[in-house]
């Protein structure tokens, strides 16, 4: 795995390198903004390990600007600001993961691997197919027995996550986890608002449900009928 640590404690950043390559993995390291932005930029990481508070260019503006231009590649956020709505505005910024400092090497090595792992499996597949509803990854378009039918994207997201798992029981956790992002409850609902809009666009005038509530346990996808 090839990692870049944006990171201007160098003593932290000399020591994270050290302890990845030491797990048998690479990294680069830069210790601003604009140093880190550029290798982010033009290098093919597996992983960026971000630090949010950097001198020339803050690290969710790094991170922003990347995805702006169309990068995503995965990142891990560290941070010393913990609190919930400190988690909640770097993962909207564009973050995959969020760690408080301080932290132990054990706990970013593992955040980075499941980063890494959920950034390929991804990869595996560009359309799902669920009965007559198809989702296109490439082109990023739904269609139902042939309709186009319009998405927001994160109810894009919420599709492309529950297809991907279709016929299976998907958990709330699971959904905050990985389509929001989120690894706490916010204690709001809502996943229950987004299940609700995207049942609606993806079975209004359609003759059969395919977005299932499985009581006490989540939600499945699946083609047929129905509770």
């Amino acid at each position: 795995m090839k990692i870049l640590v944006i990171e201007d404690d160098r003593e932290a950043a000399e020591y994270i390198q050290k302890a990845f390559y030491e797990a048998g993995h690479s990294a680069d390291i830069a210790a601003d903004g604009e140093t880190g932005f550029s290798l982010a930029d033009s290098g093919d990481y597996d992983v960026l390990v971000v630090d949010r508070m950097l001198p020339r260019r803050d690290g969710l503006s790094v991170i922003a600007q990347l995805r702006a231009r169309g990068n995503d590649a995965p990142v891990l956020i560290l941070s010393a600001l913990g609190e919930v709505d400190d988690r909640v505005t770097g993962l909207r910024a564009g973050g995959d993961d969020y760690l408080t400092k301080p932290y132990a090497f054990s706990e970013l090595l593992a955040r980075t691997e499941a980063l890494n792992r959920r950034s390929q499996s991804k990869d595996v597949e560009t359309v799902y197919k669920v009965g007559d509803l198809e989702l296109d990854r490439l082109s990023h378009t739904v269609k139902r027995a042939g309709r186009e039918i319009v998405l927001q994207p994160r109810e894009f997201r919420l599709l492309e996550y529950l297809m991907r798992h279709a016929g299976q029981v998907v958990t709330r956790t699971m959904l905050l986890e990985n389509v929001w992002d989120y690894h706490f409850d916010p204690q709001t609902n809502v996943i229950d608002v987004h299940v609700s809009r995207l049942r609606a666009k993806i079975e209004k005038e359609f003759d059969s449900p395919v977005l299932h509530t499985v009581r006490g346990a989540g939600y499945m996808l699946k083609a047929g009928k129905g509770d």
